[in-house]
């Protein structure tokens, strides 16, 4: 979606908008740290955020890099910076068309700063001159494709500070195409302010959005505002020096001054702010805090769907994706990045989608052995298994080999019966409660535009031995309501749906639309995740020793167990799917493996070749229709 667009929501809602910098890092290792912490400060929901362009496009590679995260596997509306300096024409269309490929619809165009070797600015023979001229010239290539920020300098530019040729610029590239204007940073807010109305009348109308610095440190502090002429209003000083070296009370003073800046800004009409982050977090979001414009337990204020959308250019009109990657959802993007279309509205033909192979970047266990035995710990029995399962859905720990995220407020709902499950030894990957007719503004389970309710139907999948499977599927069968998968990792596979197309577990009603069904089970995709979920197990088991009790004992579980997911289709019960595993025990969790030998109320279940009435598959096969 085009930022001007977005802004002129803002302003319609009376909500101000709000948007993130980020800069390329110089190492890789820097590359993906940011990744990961854009990946995070998404769920503070900016409406975009933009990538810089080095000088001359010395990381030009990068920048596109970035700008093709973001909007395609983040799910983030991106702005790339484009500049003139040292930038041929050839290049300036490499970077345009990796813009369009990426999906990003929107460019600020710069005439940028000199590299660091060159003492002064100077146009390269058949580049351009001035942001003006890149303007007009991707208006002319592109049409109406992007939407093109352009610079605005309240207190002057390091080679121009005659505010009349300035704002007679900034006119000039308005009128040639430019539809939002982003600033420099200030403190100053009555020059702003100021600067703001004499805008308003030389005729320039679209929207302005201030370049607000975040005080991470004194030093730095100083150093950026020195660096871009800032002038500092007094009080600032006078309330930062005395504690110029404590960091802390400087953040939390900062904190303070930039939102009472920013609630001057929106006061004055401006309802849109824009935070230069040099690719921090915690200054931005403890702003934000303050202006009550984040949630702060850390989740959406506000969901299109109940997934993470991505924003890539064939991929904005997605509506569809099964449940398995809930908590995954770079993995899905990679596995399906090299689709022709996209689910909308229905899944279509089950047997048509090509998940990518498992060596794709960003689909293996994330972090170096030492770190995740850091996180995870060295694990020697079941019931040390069952314990870090369980400090994850106590949001002890953040993430699990199956979840990138942590534990949502969904889950509180059903928080102590996950617990109860996982202290048994029976192992859950993925669930969520039931919820009938819930309105799409709640906090916790709404998603999609207002007016509308959401359901979803209770879902729970699960790692459980070979020994209880058959137990499992019997009581599921005589319920006549819920419906399941089951499958090993050497492709064992069983259901009961008597279906391969796709069972909705989560849809909205809204006003003037269609149901919109956004998250299913189905049978193809089930089988791919499969693949990928005792791979993330494996991955886990080799961060540890050959021959080592951890090792051993996870690779056991992926050997042997099954992976099982189970939906509730009374979307009227609330509880019903956990009454599944009344007296349901892995014994022995703090035994052997070879001596478990799991009990139902005492008896020893069934064997699963006894079972009759459920489908069988073997591996990379859609699941029949009944055995006759």
């Amino acid at each position: 979606m085009h930022i001007s667009k977005k802004l002129a929501e803002a302003r319609a809602s009376g909500t101000p908008a709000f948007s993130f910098e980020f800069f390329p890092p110089k190492t890789s290792q820097g590359v993906q740290n940011l990744y990961d912490r854009m990946d995070r400060m998404h769920d503070l929901g900016p409406s975009f955020v933009d990538v810089t362009w080095g000088a001359g496009g010395s990381q030009s590679h990068l920048t596109c890099e970035m700008v093709h995260f973001a909007q395609t596997v983040v799910g983030l509306e991106t702005c790339m910076h484009l500049t003139c300096t040292d930038m041929a024409k050839e290049k300036v269309d490499g970077a345009l068309s990796e813009a369009y490929k990426a999906g990003c619809t929107n460019i600020l165009a710069l005439r940028g700063d000199p590299p660091r070797d060159t003492e002064k600015w100077q146009a390269i023979e058949g580049g351009f001159r001035y942001a003006l001229d890149l303007v007009k010239y991707i208006k002319a290539e592109y049409g109406d494709h992007f939407d093109i920020g352009v610079a605005g300098y309240p207190e002057g530019c390091d080679d121009q500070k005659d505010q009349d040729i300035l704002m007679e610029h900034l006119k000039q590239k308005v009128d040639a195409g430019g539809t939002f204007i982003v600033t420099q940073m200030f403190y100053d807010v009555d020059n702003f302010c100021a600067w703001v109305d004499r805008c308003r009348a030389e005729g320039i109308t679209v929207p302005i959005v201030p370049g607000i610095m975040p005080i991470q440190t004194h030093a730095a502090f100083l150093r950026r505002a020195n660096g871009m002429h800032c002038k500092i209003p007094q009080n600032w000083i006078d309330a930062l020096e005395p504690i110029k070296n404590d960091d802390a009370a400087v953040r939390e003073v900062g904190k303070g001054l930039v939102a009472e800046m920013c609630r001057r800004i929106i006061d004055h009409g401006v309802l849109a702010l824009h935070f230069y982050t040099m690719n921090l977090a915690q200054s931005t979001k403890m702003v934000l805090e303050e202006l009550d414009l984040v949630s702060r337990s850390g989740t959406p204020t506000k969901k299109a769907l109940p997934w993470r959308q991505s924003l890539g250019l064939s991929r904005r009109e997605e509506d569809v994706r099964p449940v398995f990657w809930k908590n995954r959802h770079k993995s899905y993007v990679a596995r399906t990045q090299d689709w022709d279309e996209f689910p909308n509205g229905r899944w279509g033909d089950s047997r048509s989608p090509a998940f990518g192979e498992l060596d794709a970047y960003g689909i293996g266990l994330k972090g170096t052995n030492e770190q995740n035995i850091k996180t995870w710990g060295k694990p020697e029995t079941l019931r040390d298994i069952s314990d870090i399962f369980v400090r994850f859905i106590q949001n002890d720990l953040k993430t699990l080999p199956w979840s990138e995220t942590p534990v949502t407020d969904e889950a509180q709902a059903i928080r102590n019966e996950l617990v109860d499950l996982n202290r048994r030894g029976l192992l859950t990957i993925t669930s969520q409660p039931s919820v009938n007719g819930a309105k799409s503004s709640d906090p916790v389970h709404g998603w999609g535009p207002p007016g509308g309710y959401v359901y979803q139907k209770a879902y729970l999948e699960l790692l459980i031995p070979p020994s209880l499977v058959s137990e499992l599927i019997d009581r599921i069968d005589r319920t006549q309501t819920m419906t399941f998968h089951a499958v090993d990792k050497a492709g064992d596979a069983r259901t009961n749906s008597n279906s391969d197309g796709p069972n909705a577990v989560t849809w909205g009603v809204f006003p003037g639309k269609e149901i919109v069904q956004p998250t299913i089970v189905e049978t193809v995709s089930f089988l791919a995740w499969k693949d990928e979920a005792f791979r993330l197990g494996t991955d886990w088991a080799n961060c540890h020793p050959a021959r080592s009790p951890s090792r051993q004992l996870i690779d056991h579980i992926m050997n042997n167990w099954y992976l099982i997911n189970i939906v509730d289709n009374d979307f009227h019960s609330s509880g019903g799917i956990f009454d599944l595993f009344d007296g349901l025990q892995v014994q022995n969790l703090d035994g052997p493996l070879e001596s478990s030998k799991p009990t139902v109320n005492g008896h020893s279940p069934r064997p699963l070749a006894e079972l009759n009435g459920n489908h069988k598959v073997t591996d990379g096969k859609v699941f029949q229709e009944v055995l006759n």
